[in-house]
């Protein structure tokens, strides 16, 4: 009895070494801080740790050479030479990196759990077979707050789940892939923000009840686009194919100013990522970076087709020689570098740019 109670109530204090006392608590075998704070991961390749590593597919895995060269010094399945987003909020944290969902082994999940996966959509037809669908993300997330009551019982599970904060990022992929002899841009994005919002009410139906939710970048700058759209021809950016993101944001932001009205103790952070991508890829001296509008890695025009590491359709690529000092890694995805800013300004911005709350606030809530 009295083991049992040293796992599921709080320990009067913990002596640090340098004399300061800590309240903590334990679960099963794991002591954390009394203030602990767990980060679920939801969303596809710019928050994906590795979950396609471990699932069949083709084009939506970066677990070769030189994606991971910087920071891991091998590829661990991040669309980047380094960290991505999630990374450093786990850092900000004062929490370990996150594991991917489907990494073989025993998982805890009292940090949280990464279920996010490259290429995957809010739709269930985006990339469907290939990826881990925001849908399918949810179901595994169901599993963890079993798994979680199994070992924890419901009272200590109920008070993670609804101190955690929920991270994510989605759609990018379902607007690539937009079919507009279906449908009109309006019906296409509202089908996408639908379905987020669904899954934020799936995650919200589960105990969870703070989330970062990220807006869609500023699309037409990216070197992807360009290649394919403008070919050689120079330019910055392409308007047509931002408008479309900028529907989604308008439409996501209003959907979760309603779900603050509809449902009880919902709180989020909405960071504006479309107009900070924008800053950064057209202004990088500003950020530290010198490279905003040509990847590091890639080929083509503006080194905008996705061949980075020859595993693709496209063999041949180029590599820079300072991957630090791009926006782009590849031809869509940011280098470590652009990253750490894109999270500082997540977990510390001001209303300008993320809000009602910065991630750093949801934390200390």
């Amino acid at each position: 009895m009295a083991s049992k109670m040293l796992h599921f109530c709080f320990l009067i204090f913990f002596f640090l070494s340098y004399g300061i006392l800590i309240p903590i608590k334990c679960l099963g075998n794991t002591c954390l801080p009394k203030e602990h704070v767990a980060l679920f991961v939801f969303g596809d390749s710019l928050f994906d740790v590795g979950n396609n590593n471990y699932i069949n597919t083709t084009g939506s895995q970066a677990n070769y050479s030189p994606y991971g060269e910087t920071f891991f010094n091998y590829p661990t399945g991040r669309f980047s030479n380094g960290r991505v987003i999630p990374d450093f909020v786990a850092e900000y944290a004062k929490l370990p990196l996150l594991q991917p969902y489907l990494f073989p082994g025993n998982q805890q999940y009292v940090n949280g759990i990464n279920f996010a996966s490259a290429g995957a959509g809010a739709l269930v037809e985006t990339n469907q077979g290939l990826v881990i669908g925001l849908k399918t993300q949810l179901t595994y997330f169901k599993n963890v707050k079993k798994i979680l009551r199994q070992r924890h019982g419901d009272k200590e599970t109920t008070t993670l789940l609804s101190k955690a904060v929920y991270l994510i990022n989605i759609g990018f992929d379902d607007y690539l892939q937009e079919n507009s002899i279906l449908y009109t841009h309006q019906k296409y994005v509202s089908m996408v923000v639908g379905n987020l919002t669904t899954v934020i009410k799936g995650i919200y139906d589960l105990g969870g009840r703070k989330f970062g939710i990220i807006n869609q970048p500023s699309m037409g700058c990216f070197p992807t686009i360009k290649a394919y759209v403008n070919g050689t021809k120079l330019g910055s950016c392409l308007e047509e194919f931002s408008a479309i993101a900028e529907v989604h944001n308008t439409m996501l932001s209003v959907e979760l100013q309603k779900l603050k009205k509809q449902i009880k103790g919902f709180k989020y952070s909405y960071f504006n990522l479309f107009d900070l991508s924008f800053e950064v890829i057209n202004n990088p001296s500003k950020f530290g970076l010198k490279e905003g509008g040509v990847a590091c890695c890639g080929s083509g025009p503006y080194k905008g087709y996705f061949s980075c590491g020859g595993k693709r359709e496209v063999k041949d690529y180029d590599l820079c020689k300072n991957p630090s000092d791009y926006v782009f890694f590849d031809s869509v995805h940011p280098t470590e570098s652009a990253s750490k800013i894109f999270s500082q300004f997540m977990w510390s911005g001001n209303q300008s740019i993320t809000g009602p709350y910065n991630l750093k606030s949801l934390f200390e809530q």
